[in-house]
C-alpha cells in the first residue's frame, strides 16, 4: 500500500504542477480521482497479477525469440477493468521492475507501455471492447499509438536493435536498402499489429469468462460484456 501512495502522490504532483501536457490535465485529474475512489484491495491484487502476467509473457517471448512481445496482456486487463490511469501505472511499473530485475532495455520502453495502457483504457471506456470486430480494431489503434512512441526510442537509443526476435526483420529490411528509421517503423508496425490484436483478443476472451462474483468488484466490466 505504501508503493501505491507513492505512485498516487507522483501522479497528483504531475497533474497539479502542469507537468503533463495541459490539454490532458483535466482528463488526468478526473481519471486520478476516479481511480482513487474505486481503488480497493481487489484492484491492488489485480495490478500485481497484471504485472506478473506482463513479465511472464514478455520473458517467454524473449527466450524463444518470437517476433512478437506478449508483454502487455496484463496492462490491457488493468486498463479495461480499472481505466486508463491504472493501465498506464501498470505498464510503467511493469517495465521499471522488469528493467531492474532482468532486462535494463525494458525500462527505456516504459513510455511505450504507458501509452498502451492509456489508449486501451480510453478504447474500453468508449465501448471498443464489446465485440470481436471492435476488439480487433482496438488492437490496430493501439499499434498505431505504440509506433509513434516506439520508433524514435528504438532508433535513437538502440540503433534499431533491442535483442528481441523482431531484430531479424530490422536487419533484413535494412539489408534490402531501407534506411534505419523505415526498417524500424515497418518492423514495429508489423510485429505490434500481430501482437496487439492477439493481446486484445486474448484479454477480451479472458474477461468475458470471468465469473460474476469476481467482476462485481470492477464496474468497468460493463464495457466488455
Amino acid at each position: 500500500m505504501r508503493n501505491w501512495r507513492l505512485a498516487a502522490n507522483l501522479a497528483r504532483f504531475l497533474v497539479t504542477t502542469n507537468c503533463i501536457f495541459p490539454p490532458l490535465n483535466n482528463y488526468f485529474q478526473r481519471g486520478f480521482l476516479m481511480a482513487r475512489r474505486h481503488f480497493s484491495s481487489q484492484a491492488l491484487v489485480l495490478i500485481v497479477i497484471s504485472i506478473a502476467i506482463n513479465m511472464i509473457g514478455g520473458q517467454l517471448a524473449s527466450m524463444v525469440k518470437l517476433p512478437i512481445f506478449l508483454d502487455s496482456i496484463g496492462t490491457l486487463i488493468s486498463a479495461v477493468l480499472l481505466g486508463p490511469v491504472i493501465g498506464m501505472l501498470t505498464g510503467l511499473l511493469t517495465n521499471l521492475l522488469w528493467g531492474l530485475l532482468t532486462d535494463p532495455i525494458a525500462a527505456a520502453f516504459a513510455p511505450v507501455a504507458m501509452v498502451i495502457g492509456l489508449v486501451a483504457g480510453w478504447l474500453a471506456r468508449a465501448g471498443w471492447f464489446r465485440t470481436l470486430p471492435k476488439v480487433v480494431v482496438s488492437g490496430v489503434i493501439i499499434t498505431l499509438a505504440v509506433t509513434v512512441v516506439a520508433v524514435p526510442l528504438r532508433t535513437a537509443l538502440f540503433g534499431g536493435v533491442t535483442g528481441s526476435g523482431a531484430d531479424l526483420f530490422v536487419a533484413w529490411m535494412h539489408s534490402m536498402g531501407q534506411n534505419l528509421v523505415e526498417s524500424v517503423a515497418i518492423t514495429v508496425i508489423g510485429a505490434n499489429l500481430v501482437d496487439k490484436i492477439l493481446t486484445a483478443v486474448i484479454v477480451w476472451l479472458l474477461l468475458r469468462q470471468l465469473p460474476i462474483r469476481t467482476t462485481r468488484h470492477f464496474p468497468a466490466m460493463a464495457a466488455v460484456r
